[in-house]
């Protein structure tokens, strides 16, 4: 059985993030301890003085790309064989990592473990809308054990959207490989890799509780990527691995609609 001992959470940190402080201390309180790394391809003395701070080792990314080529390189540099790459806005509930290990239990060929999330908004935790709906029915089915194993589910899955909040996952290396993340995309690398890891043979262990806040803000990536619409392409080109475009445009648009409540 795993225990904290197997965990990294490692953070990914980018420019000068003023939620970045928050994020360490939720890591830093879980109520069962693992390592806590810090990873950036922009350093500077808001993030080094972090580190200092709290006393996090730093990794720096000396070849900057793009999402996925930093969340790899995060990835790759964690010590252990289960890691959570974190986002730099978004709060984990204190007893994030503990439900994770407990969920994961003896399943040692799990390929990766996700929480459900809420969003938080101005502040506030908005724990139902449209979009966090239609992801719980979404992943449903993976509340049955005998389901997280078919590949024929996962693909089912997703090919109608990208239902895992990627923050919200911690993998399984010696299972899922290194550098996991496909960094062909802008915005939906999280999407790709996932579709990529359900090809594996292992669980997807869905746990259906809300443990990590997802900030939604201006700012964010999500809300700029949505803006320009560089998720609804990539989206489409994805869904479009599993069915005809023209069924899949379908799906895309009215997966799209959905997301609309991620717009401020």
């Amino acid at each position: 059985m795993f225990n904290r001992n197997d965990h990294s959470f490692v953070i990914c940190a980018y420019k000068e993030n003023p939620h970045l402080e928050m994020t360490i201390q939720s890591l830093l309180n879980q109520t069962i301890k693992s390592k806590v790394f810090i990873s950036t391809s922009t350093p500077n003395d808001h993030i080094k003085g972090l580190c200092e701070k709290y006393g996090l080792e730093l990794f720096v990314n000396p070849s900057p790309k793009n999402a996925g080529a930093d969340w790899n390189w995060a990835y790759d540099h964690a010590p252990t064989p289960l890691v959570t790459i974190a986002h730099q806005d978004d709060y984990y509930e204190p007893d994030f990592l503990e439900k994770t290990l407990k969920y994961i239990g003896n399943k040692h060929d799990f390929i990766l473990a996700f929480t459900d999330y809420y969003e938080i908004r101005n502040d506030k935790k908005i724990y139902t809308n449209k979009i966090l709906k239609v992801k719980r029915m979404m992943l449903a089915p993976l509340k049955k054990d005998k389901n997280q194993t078919s590949k024929f589910i996962r693909r089912r899955i997703l090919s109608i959207g990208c239902p895992i909040c990627c923050p919200a996952a911690t993998y399984n290396k010696v299972v899922a490989g290194k550098s996991i993340f496909d960094t062909n995309y802008i915005n939906s690398c999280d999407y790709k890799t996932w579709c990529d890891l359900a090809e594996l043979n292992g669980e997807f262990i869905y746990i259906d509780k809300p443990l990590l806040g997802h900030r939604i803000y201006a700012e964010s990536a999500t809300s700029k990527n949505l803006g320009e619409n560089i998720r609804k392409k990539e989206d489409l080109e994805i869904m479009s691995l599993y069915w005809p475009k023209f069924i899949a445009n379908g799906i895309n648009t009215v997966y799209a609609l959905s997301e609309k409540s991620n717009k401020l």
